[in-house]
């Protein structure tokens, strides 16, 4: 395992304050308030083309691509300042993650040029098809199946959890594509489905509250053109476990309560009587640790390496931070979150608390991630 510290190269901190400035503005005329889980609830598609006029999507792409060539840190600088601000930027979210990166990696000249220019805009969004119902953290086990017929293939099978995918213009979804065998990661694929494709059905999957961002994505004989394979057949499962780097180790992983964070220092500080240093001194080293690792895995990808390990470690660890936030915050006030609060600690608090269910699952459950983690130093 290898986590070196990283230092920010220069042009960062310009880069930075630009970026502050321009979310003040948005603040200020209205475009958003700042939330928690904002890169999952925070759907704004105006919002998303604005960044991608500013040039921060599709940042590290190489410009032939359509990208901008700028470095992996200087894409972590963006994300970290959105995120920290709680802005709305759930539309683009995957698409701009991972699926555009799986693109550049795997896609044909044809998926590249018809995606990623949407994409680079802030215009086109993309869903990721992999769990299933009974079908998990085990992924080699998905039942959705794609058989092969002249020009391409006929997809049936169910997704769920399926974030935004009712907003998404195409997932990237895996299936079996051969015949179960001895070897389980045999025989899977990855399609690009049209998410307006004949046969593709998207229910809602609502929170306790109405919201609704989850998603079932049934799939009834759905035609898929062989020129919207990812790679080549059976490539499915490397494809897969290599963009898991991409989606566990970046700030999304800890930040997601940091908003509340932020207005629970505000409001200790209007009350020094608390003297909850230690507390907050706690919070703070933590997640000051885990900013560190995560620039580290996120320095390790810009060399084109493939931290799965450390990507891990980052994802168990910083979604640990994440309910701990909230914890901290109820331990030291007597407060009943809610959405309709008067006070901005109440309302923040209380979309921590919906979301939080989810932390320790998007992504892969904090028990698989530890077996990840474990075989990566030798333990098991």
């Amino acid at each position: 395992m290898s986590l070196d510290p990283v230092q920010l190269p220069d042009g960062c901190q310009a880069l930075r304050q630009e970026v502050r400035a321009f979310i003040e503005d948005e603040i200020n005329i209205g475009t958003f308030a700042p939330c928690c889980d904002s890169w999952l609830i925070g759907s704004n598609p105006e919002f998303s083309k604005k960044l991608g006029a500013k040039g921060w999507l599709g940042m590290t792409w190489p410009k032939d691509a359509g990208g901008h060539g700028r470095s992996a840190l200087e894409r972590f600088v963006v994300i970290e300042e959105l995120l920290q601000a709680g802005a709305p930027v759930a539309c683009h979210w995957v698409a701009d993650r991972q699926s555009g990166p799986n693109l550049l990696r795997f896609g044909s000249e044809y998926l590249q040029d018809k995606y990623l220019p949407g994409i680079v805009r802030g215009e086109c969004y993309f869903a990721i098809g992999m769990s299933e119902p009974g079908t998990g953290s085990d992924l080699a086990s998905v039942q959705t199946r794609g058989q092969k017929v002249d020009g391409g293939w006929i997809v049936s099978g169910t997704k769920v959890w399926t974030s935004q995918a009712h907003l998404s213009h195409a997932l990237i979804l895996l299936c079996r594509t051969e015949v179960l065998g001895r070897d389980r990661h045999a025989g899977l694929s990855q399609l690009i489905v049209d998410t307006d494709s004949v046969g593709v059905r998207i229910n809602p999957i609502r929170l306790l509250t109405g919201e609704h961002h989850f998603n079932e994505v049934v799939l009834e004989k759905v035609f898929v053109p062989d020129v919207q394979v990812l790679g080549s057949p059976g490539d499915g499962w490397q494809q897969v476990t290599s963009e898991l780097a991409l989606e566990r180790s970046g700030p999304e992983r800890f930040l997601s309560t940091y908003p509340l964070m932020r207005e629970l220092v505000r409001v200790l500080g209007e009350h020094p009587e608390l003297n909850e240093c230690v507390a907050i001194g706690e919070l703070t080293a933590e997640l000051w640790s885990l900013r560190t690792l995560s620039l580290a895995v996120a320095a390790a990808l810009g060399r084109g390496e493939s931290p799965d390990v450390e990507a891990a470690l980052v994802k168990d660890i910083g979604t640990t931070f994440e309910n701990k936030v909230i914890r901290v915050v109820r331990a030291l006030f007597d407060l009943s979150p809610s959405l309709q609060g008067v006070n901005t600690i109440n309302c923040l608090a209380a979309q921590a608390v919906l979301q939080s269910p989810g932390f320790t699952l998007r992504g892969g459950t904090s028990e698989i991630l530890r077996g990840v983690v474990a075989r990566g130093l030798g333990l098991r």
